[in-house]
């Protein structure tokens, strides 16, 4: 029977709808930034993970909402959103090559999860868990991906919030970035404890991880007051 604590990802799935697509009017208005599309890209990924999550609790376990969820989740819960700051921190060619990469692994990746059969008799009705896989060596292929997000996502937003730390004017974006580090590594918690059959603290981490991570990115794109003279 689902628990309160379920019904979270459908929160979760509603706010990524508007945050992506102003990322996404943001991106139209200035085509060459790169980094806003793949932002859009990764929010919305995100919604399609909770929403899985939701769809499950709601419509109780399926194996192609699972192995969406094990794809769009652990695989890219937060890569797309890494990329973004890789365009925004490194030089066009080497975030250009990263892509390449990140897509042809993600790829082989999502392929091994979609051919693996699934152990049937570990199925939770209202509760998604990665140890369905019977190939277990299948869930060591998305650590490679988390690591990646944490690089680049994670230190990035703590590098950003550094930098921004020592002018008052750019105080803002230190809270910005410090918010978007934190809310970045809440999910990585959840997929821990998920791991250790602890699903739910994932759909809260998801939430507030979220939340946080909109609320910073809303202060660093405020625009930064010149110091009174």
């Amino acid at each position: 029977m689902p628990q309160p604590v379920h019904y979270l990802p459908i929160v979760t799935t509603a706010l990524t709808v508007p945050f992506s697509w102003s990322l996404w009017t943001r991106y139209r208005t200035r085509p060459t930034a790169t980094h806003l599309l793949c932002w859009s890209i990764g929010v919305a990924i995100y919604g399609v993970g909770t929403l899985t999550e939701a769809l499950t609790t709601l419509t109780g376990w399926h194996a192609a909402i699972f192995r969406t969820w094990y794809i769009s989740g652990a695989l890219l819960g937060g890569s797309p959103l890494a990329q973004g700051s890789v365009y925004l921190l490194l030089r066009r060619k080497t975030a250009n090559r990263l892509t390449v990469a990140l897509i042809t692994y993600v790829s082989i990746a999502a392929i091994c999860v979609l051919l693996s059969p699934l152990d049937y008799s570990k199925v939770e009705v209202h509760r998604l868990s990665g140890a369905v896989l019977e190939w277990h060596w299948v869930r060591l292929l998305s650590p490679v991906v988390n690591t990646y997000a944490v690089i680049f996502l994670i230190g990035g937003a703590i590098a950003s919030a550094i930098r921004y730390s020592r002018k008052r004017e750019t105080r803002h974006r230190f809270i910005g970035n410090a918010l978007i580090a934190i809310g970045a590594i809440l999910p990585g918690i959840g997929g821990t404890a998920t791991r250790l059959g602890h699903v739910e603290v994932l759909y809260v981490t998801e939430l507030i991880g979220l939340s946080l991570i909109w609320f910073g990115y809303r202060l660093n794109i405020r625009p930064v007051t010149p110091p009174s003279r």
